[in-house]
């Protein structure tokens, strides 16, 4: 067994390694993986295609995710059991705001959901505080319910079940990705960026088979052109994107194998290792080259809709 942990909290402060102590004291010997802790703050849309990302290369165990601009408000607090007879950590823990539910479906599908009561959880600290914080689940809440769920611990004993239909969706669907249009100028896809790594790589919501939907091989030209984004936390409500008006002007991309094949000071776009479709450039940020064409930024790229086109 094993614990997964992802966040947004960064390695500057003390909030990673605290939440180590505590997963450590509570559940001595099961190792902790940090997937990242690099997500941008508040941003539960690149979170959630983080942790999809990662889900199918987990073992058995238990996951702790948290991005959580919701903290101490009345947003659930949950641990998602998903499909036992398939490979990969059983658990999800997290706050209910769209971050657990994308990786929940990489793994079969949620099963059944706890939504946890801070009251029954063990305490993270050795001498807890007469005064219960309300900025830190992490540490207060989720890191306890984890560390019970992977020592075999009862899940009724840490609250109530709900239905699984009742787990707010993820920020961004993969649905648009099948949106694929002809007519007389040429077929068209829609689709949407799911993440933005640190390399600037712009990955799309589509799959490899939108590249056949679009007829598109090795060498070929799409246009690319970029509607609207999220700014992290931006919105009415937690897992919510504000959309931009603001749209980019159409630039080209290059259907490629590898990074280093993009055009010199362009595009390419290729099939990244999660199967996904992702604009790319070589040792630059594709991301960076899609704001300098009047798009939003990198952070407001995540949710953004994005339209391919190959012309007749």
């Amino acid at each position: 067994m094993t614990l997964y942990f992802l966040s947004d909290y960064g390695l500057e402060d003390e909030f990673v390694g605290v939440v180590h102590a505590v997963l450590d004291r509570l559940a001595p010997g099961v190792p902790v993986v940090d997937l990242t802790h690099g997500v941008a703050p508040f941003d539960v849309a690149a979170g959630a295609a983080a942790l999809a990302r990662c889900a199918p290369f987990l073992g058995a165990g238990a996951v702790v995710a948290v991005v959580d601009p919701g903290v101490g408000t009345d947003r659930r607090s949950v641990a998602v059991e998903v499909d036992p007879g398939r490979a990969g950590p059983q658990w999800l823990v997290g706050p209910d705001n769209g971050l657990l539910l994308p990786a929940a479906d990489v793994l079969g599908g949620a099963r059944s959901v706890v939504v946890l009561d801070p009251p029954r959880l063990p305490a993270a600290a050795v001498r807890p505080a007469t005064t219960p914080a309300t900025t830190f689940d992490g540490r207060d809440v989720f890191a306890p319910a984890a560390a019970h769920l992977v020592t075999g611990g009862d899940p009724g004993l840490l609250g109530g079940p709900s239905e699984v239909a009742s787990l707010v969706p993820g920020p961004v669907s993969a649905a648009v990705a099948d949106q694929v249009g002809r007519d007389e100028h040429g077929v068209r896809l829609a689709t949407s960026v799911v993440g933005v790594d640190r390399f600037g790589n712009v990955q799309l919501a589509a799959t490899a088979p939108a590249l056949v939907a679009l007829g598109l091989g090795v060498g070929d030209t799409v246009s690319v052109s970029v509607s609207s984004g999220h700014a992290p936390g931006d919105g009415p409500a937690v897992g919510t994107r504000r959309h931009r008006p603001d749209t980019a002007s159409a630039v080209t991309a290059t259907v490629v194998r590898a990074f280093a094949a993009c055009p010199a000071g362009g595009l390419g776009l290729l099939v990244d290792a999660a199967g996904h479709l992702a604009l790319v450039a070589a040792r630059a940020s594709a991301a960076d080259h899609l704001a300098a064409g009047g798009g939003a930024g990198p952070f407001g790229l995540v949710g953004a809709e994005v339209r391919l086109e190959r012309g007749t």
